[in-house]
């Protein structure tokens, strides 16, 4: 398959959900001045009846490459957030909300610099990809019972990362 690998922007991930840079927003000084505060970074979207978030630590392992890309993931009833703990680079591979992936329109970036991601609820997206051994807090629905689908590519529909 061929690909190509973006550079991560607000604008040309917005279908997916939110590009998390903090570094773009304007910092508000809180608690006596003492603390820069960089409120909203992404919008969490927790879906049906139990709408509670949980907030989680990831520990990563550095994938190896070239990595065999074989199936998508998505989230029904959430959003899920990924922002390394500092500048851990990593990979996203993504197709649009749909029954299935569309896997002639998938997107891949290269997020940098301690920036992060939030996947909008049904986006398909393949697992973590850590370029180095790395901390990831994540956000996504607490009860997280029927909140994971996974779409399991044919033969043909495999590949092969290069990173």
């Amino acid at each position: 398959m061929k690909y190509t690998i973006d550079n991560i922007t607000n604008t040309n991930f917005i279908e997916f959900g939110d590009f998390i840079n903090p570094y773009e927003k304007k910092a508000e000084d809180i608690n006596t001045n003492t603390t820069k505060s960089y409120f909203d970074l992404a919008n969490i979207e927790i879906l049906g009846d139990d709408k509670k978030a949980r907030l989680n630590l990831f520990d990563a392992k550095k994938r190896e490459f070239p990595l065999k890309i074989d199936m998508f993931e998505q989230h029904p009833f959430s959003s899920q957030v990924f922002l390394p703990l500092g500048n851990n680079p990593f990979f996203v591979i993504v197709c649009s909300a749909a029954i299935k992936p569309d896997l002639n329109n998938l997107k891949i970036f290269k997020i940098e610099n301690g920036n992060g991601v939030n996947f909008k609820p049904k986006v398909w997206h393949f697992p973590l990809i850590s370029i180095n051994d790395a901390k990831f807090i994540t956000v996504d629905k607490k009860n997280a019972d029927n909140n994971l689908e996974i779409y399991n590519f044919t033969s043909e529909e495999k590949f092969y990362f290069n990173g």
